[in-house]
């Protein structure tokens, strides 16, 4: 494990080590699980967009084309 000091405003502090307090865990373990977190979805739209740059949009309407058109399912409705 690598130790790093951070700053926070008291209206960050005091919220996680009551959420740490209420949890059970330690107040170091928020901004470690906040940071891989935040790591995850930086990683994620990262593949994502170079997934979409090698993708074809022939591709993309052939599959789309293949898709029934019929009105979603009673418990998939929005309305």
């Amino acid at each position: 494990m690598s130790t790093l000091t951070i700053q926070l405003p008291e209206s960050l502090k005091k919220p996680i080590e009551a959420l740490a307090a209420r949890e059970g865990y330690s107040v170091s373990q928020f901004p470690a699980s906040a940071a891989g977190e935040k790591l995850a979805v930086v990683l994620t739209m990262d593949y994502l967009r170079c997934e979409a740059k090698a993708g074809r949009p022939a591709d993309f309407e052939k599959y789309l084309a293949a898709v029934p058109d019929v009105p979603p399912p009673e418990n998939d409705r929005l309305d």
